[in-house]
């Protein structure tokens, strides 16, 4: 049994590696206990656990906020992920950190792999980017992961709500349902997710890893696959993203190739697998809820 310790355990990533990673010993310290931008913290939290593997999924993600907080982005996305690194190249401990597809600038016309160079056009894009170059520049015993468009059952911290919920709760309220259709990217449900990291972590091929569901798809496509897959025969009204005023700029392709991970024959489902499972463990937690309550 591995010692994990996880580091923005209360996201909707670090709720799927807790809830699956069952054969592993996995904790996952508060905010409050465990900040990255405190050595001393840090510093604690190894002596205590003396972890094995360190998972940091933790981040500064609200896009917007890090265009008017760029140096708060920076510290949280760049400086204490390189902090966190160290500490587990000092100590060989076995390290994964997360990343996103917004480290590109979107003028692709096919999935981003491994070795397509990276031009950020955000903020946090930028920051995000700064942090992978600060791990992978130890040449250590590290994961560095990118992922895409990521959703959980555990509601967003950022925004209290799945894209998945929101345009099946408006559907069912009779709310009109636009998405954008000239944005694609590679949905990825947080199960799948955590299930690939850890398969990733028990090998010994370290480096930088595409791990999104397969295939690409517009934002307007795949909400009419969530609301068919739901039942629901409402179909999303498609919109153009320049209709939404936004304070950071977004790529409008940012689909990702998980190049790496087959080539050492770790494979993800596709994004409509993703739906499917993701609609039928919200729908299982929710009966779980539910006969907890009823339990006197």
């Amino acid at each position: 049994m591995k010692r994990v310790l996880l580091v923005g355990g209360s996201g909707q990533l670090g709720a799927e590696i807790r809830k699956r990673w069952g054969d592993c010993d996995v904790v996952a310290p508060a905010h409050a206990v465990l900040d990255l931008e405190d050595d001393a913290a840090i510093a604690r939290a190894f002596d205590e656990r003396r972890p094995e593997v360190v998972v940091n999924a933790a981040a500064f993600h609200n896009v917007d906020r890090c265009e008017q907080e760029v140096d708060r982005a920076f510290a949280v996305n760049a400086l204490a992920v390189e902090r966190l690194a160290s500490k587990c190249a000092r100590d060989d401990v076995l390290f994964v950190t997360i990343s996103t597809d917004y480290v590109f600038n979107g003028e692709a016309t096919h999935p981003y792999d491994e070795t397509d160079a990276a031009h950020p056009i955000s903020a946090y894009g930028t920051s995000k980017l700064a942090g992978e170059f600060l791990t992978l520049r130890l040449q250590s015993r590290a994961f560095v992961v990118r992922t895409c468009g990521l959703y959980g059952v555990r509601p967003s911290q950022s925004k209290g709500h799945t894209f998945i919920d929101r345009v099946i709760t408006q559907a069912r309220t009779g709310e009109p349902v636009h998405v954008v259709d000239n944005v694609t990217a590679s949905p990825t449900y947080a199960g799948h997710l955590a299930q690939t990291l850890r398969a990733l972590i028990e090998t010994n091929a370290y480096g930088l890893y595409h791990a999104c569901n397969v295939g690409p798809v517009t934002w307007f496509d795949f909400a009419a696959e969530a609301l068919r897959q739901a039942g629901i025969a409402q179909r999303p009204e498609p919109i153009s993203s320049s209709q939404w005023k936004a304070a950071a700029r977004r790529p409008r392709y940012s689909a990702l190739a998980n190049t790496a991970l087959t080539r050492i024959g770790i494979m993800l489902p596709t994004w409509q697998e993703g739906i499917a499972a993701y609609l039928h463990d919200r729908t299982t937690d929710a009966l779980d809820d539910a006969r907890e309550r009823r339990v006197p």
